[in-house]
């Protein structure tokens, strides 16, 4: 069984049921004919997430999310979420700070499952996705 969890260095615990979560997510591997070994969500601010963008990735400006695949055969994953970027991202995009929570959440998972966004058509799909399992977690 994947071993997925959840880690709040800088600020308090903001996930009601993580165990709903953490088997959702499993869920969303096995429909993305992925496997998934370990999976670890960082919940931190912009100013720890944006060291992390410089120091790995060679970016000096804030993002909400960071994902690494750590694992060769299996997904082996770490996902890094600014708390400050998805608070600010729900006000920009008129949602609550829970589903924009989640959004990145999944967000993240499905990069790890081989999906993109850096072109238009592939921002279209990663953002079907995130939301077919939105409309999933919270129905």
């Amino acid at each position: 069984m994947p071993n997925i969890n959840f880690f709040f260095p800088y600020k308090k615990n903001i996930l009601t049921d993580r165990n709903k979560l953490k088997g959702f997510i499993q869920q969303l591997f096995k429909k993305e004919k992925t496997s998934l070994d370990s999976l670890q969500y960082i919940f931190c601010s912009d100013d720890f997430l944006l060291q992390v963008n410089k120091q790995y990735l060679k970016h000096d400006y804030y993002t909400d999310i960071i994902t690494f695949n750590l694992g060769e055969k299996a997904v082996e994953g770490e996902i890094y979420i600014s708390i400050d970027r998805v608070k600010d991202n729900a006000t920009t995009y008129k949602t609550s700070f829970k589903r924009e929570l989640h959004r990145v959440i999944f967000h993240g998972a499905l990069h790890l499952c081989g999906y993109k966004d850096k072109l238009n058509e592939e921002k279209k799909v990663m953002r079907a996705k995130e939301d077919r399992y939105l409309q999933e977690y919270f129905k």
